[in-house]
């Protein structure tokens, strides 16, 4: 069976003809077409999800191969998460490319997708990112070539890497941190807790807070957890290898689905569908020979979803057991309308049953914040999101990659120019976003970090009256109280808290980063003194033109979303009556007139510069001819 929905958003790169005449196509592309046959099918008609991975896996490796040109291996996957199910007679595709290449690995996108031959139908079924390291060679360590990006999706992907990566190398270290501090904090009754809409403070709260004794509920029907214990080895043999005599990774993570499948199964008596694989790694490498014992058990049930444990450790002959992998999978179980069915009760056994019971509550919490805040397009992120320890890495993965984005995005319209100032607008879904560019003789990293502290800004930003370090997260990301006066006379001031997440250039091709987002805390409530105010996305790109040149680029929302305003806004119907809703950002209002950027940055910057009022004598240059100008001056001016 396959779901109905609708064609989902493939996100592939239009074609581009070169000056050759031929279509562009990535170097490091490599394509797979499978038709989904029964022999790739469970009962269901369904194609098992651990072929579809031994197929991703496969793919993967010729693509980072085809850029190392030497023999790779697997080391890590990103989260999985499978939106459809594929069915026998169906054709599946996976495309996979190198997005970038670090020392000696490189990430791996992967973009499967279905298609129909009957109906004509295609649609995605998952993406997903995989890590893979470069082997020696008899000459040493490989060196990989830098990847050098050629369209807008490349050039994202690229950016997007770096920050991925970023999360990867610290993601182990703070899942383990965020499990021993949560399970504390975890509640009695955690099955009704909703995952199908957004983030708020008022759900978040009894969830985090309200619910503390983190204590297993006995019900007269629940299941043992032990029954859904299952243990399966398997020899290694030339068939299951790779190229290069090692267990191919694609077949291990197969196997660790089957038992997974089983334990399962097991909870529900039905065959459960394989929803979402969590982020793991290959601790180490299995060889032709290798006895690999796979063990999974059920951790937790929750309402609709079920977490399954896998593991998968490797022997010869009288020697211990060597870890290889392990990984946390979630399961639904669907009714006859594709439906989620609601799912037995887990007793879990003393002592470590219980240990994995709430550190799977844990584990769900976790996923809630990943999906609200990374996998979902930026439109339908709130626009604060609550911030806690627990979601900061991904808070700051989407800060940063929010501006990113907006930044590589190829439809920005120039607007003004006027002394090697430009001004770019970005209008899409309801938003108008402005983007300036303008170049300053002061070292990149000096300009990074005179900007990228927020307390600083009052000396030049007349729209920063206060601003407080509330938490200092980590040593690049910090979260602020901003306070603002009021754009009315009379009106109350805003008060802003923000997560400011600044970033360091990985490579030449990378700028310094200073990414601004609202969030909301317990402990700062909406006070009657102000009105609270929201940024999306706003901050700086720096880039390093020379040892001396620096461009600065400020960048910020103007106007609201869809959701948020009554009509659309176009840049007609703006420049008429500019919106009370923009009142919200008063944040950049001094920084997004171009002339006057370039004047207050340079000030901060210590350069001697002729009176504002001399710049502001020119910004009468633009009203008459300028009709965008216009309208951000009317806003702000």
């Amino acid at each position: 069976m396959t779901s109905e929905g609708k064609d989902a958003d493939i996100m592939l790169d239009p074609q581009l003809i070169q000056e050759t005449g031929e279509v562009y196509r990535n170097p490091t592309e490599v394509q797979m077409s499978q038709i989904v046959l029964p022999c790739h099918a469970n009962h269901c008609g369904e194609l098992s999800v651990g072929q579809l991975l031994k197929w991703m896996d496969s793919t993967a490796c010729l693509s980072a191969e085809r850029h190392a040109g030497c023999s790779c291996v697997t080391a890590s996957v990103d989260d999985i998460h499978f939106e459809h199910t594929i069915g026998v007679g169906q054709v599946v595709s996976i495309i996979a490319k190198v997005n970038r290449a670090f020392t000696s690995s490189m990430e791996v996108g992967i973009l499967v997708t279905c298609e129909d031959l009957y109906s004509d139908r295609q649609w995605k079924i998952c993406r997903a990112f995989a890590t893979f390291v470069s082997r020696r060679t008899e000459a040493g360590k490989v060196q990989l070539k830098q990847v050098i990006p050629y369209t807008q999706m490349e050039q994202m992907e690229y950016s997007l890497a770096a920050e991925r990566r970023r999360m990867r190398l610290i993601h182990a270290e703070i899942i383990t941190d965020l499990l021993s501090s949560s399970t504390a904090q975890l509640g009695k009754d955690t099955r009704s807790f909703r995952i199908d809409r957004p983030l708020t403070s008022e759900r978040l709260q009894p969830f985090l807070l309200g619910l503390s004794s983190g204590e297993c509920q006995e019900y007269d029907d629940a299941v043992p957890s032990e029954k859904t214990r299952v243990e399966s080895v398997e020899l290694v043999l030339p068939p299951h290898a790779n190229h290069q005599v090692s267990t191919f990774g694609g077949q291990i993570m197969a196997w660790m689905e089957n038992v997974a499948t089983i334990a399962a199964s097991r909870l529900c008596n039905a065959h459960p569908t394989l929803r979402t694989i969590d982020m793991f790694h290959f601790r180490g490498p299995s060889h032709i020979g290798d006895r690999l014992v796979l063990k999974a058990i059920v951790n937790n049930a929750f309402k609709h979803s079920m977490e399954v444990g896998v593991c998968a450790e490797a022997y010869q002959g009288g020697e211990p057991l060597r870890h290889i992998n392990s990984a946390f999978m979630t399961f639904e179980v669907l009714d006859s309308d594709r439906k989620p069915r609601t799912l037995p009760h887990l007793r879990p056994e003393p002592v470590d049953g219980r240990r994995r019971y709430k550190e799977a509550i844990a584990r769900k919490k976790i996923r809630l914040d990943r999906k609200y805040i990374i996998s979902c397009k930026q439109t339908q992120v709130p626009l604060s999101v609550p911030w806690d320890p627990s979601n900061q890495m991904y808070l700051s993965y989407n800060n940063v990659s929010a501006l990113k984005l907006m930044d590589t995005r190829n439809n920005w319209v120039l607007t003004s120019e006027k002394n090697k100032v430009r001004l770019y607008t970005l209008e899409e879904n309801h938003m108008l976003c402005v983007k300036v560019e303008m170049y300053v003789s002061v070292p990149a990293g000096q300009v990074f970090h005179l900007l990228s502290d927020l307390r600083r800004r009052k000396e030049w930003d007349r729209h920063y009256e206060e601003c407080e370090v509330i938490n200092q997260a980590d040593e690049d990301d910090t979260l602020y109280r901003v306070v603002t006066p009021s754009v009315s006379k009379g009106g109350k001031g805003k008060d802003f808290i923000l997560l400011a997440s600044r970033r360091k250039p990985c490579d030449s091709r990378d700028p310094y980063l200073i990414a601004l987002r609202s969030v909301t805390l317990p402990n700062h409530p909406p006070t009657e003194d102000f009105s609270r105010g929201e940024v999306l996305c706003a901050g700086f790109t720096i880039w390093e033109e020379s040892s001396s040149v620096t461009k600065v680029s400020p960048i910020s929302p103007t106007t609201t979303r869809p959701h948020q305003v009554s009509s659309p806004t176009s840049r007609q119907t703006w420049l008429a009556s500019p919106p009370a809703s923009t009142a919200r950002f008063p944040l950049a209002a001094s920084s997004w007139k171009p002339t006057k950027t370039a004047w207050v940055l340079c000030r901060l910057l210590h350069f001697d510069l002729k009176p504002l009022s001399h710049y502001q004598d020119r910004v009468a240059l633009f009203h008459s001819s300028n009709p965008d100008f216009t309208l951000l001056w009317r806003c702000w001016a």
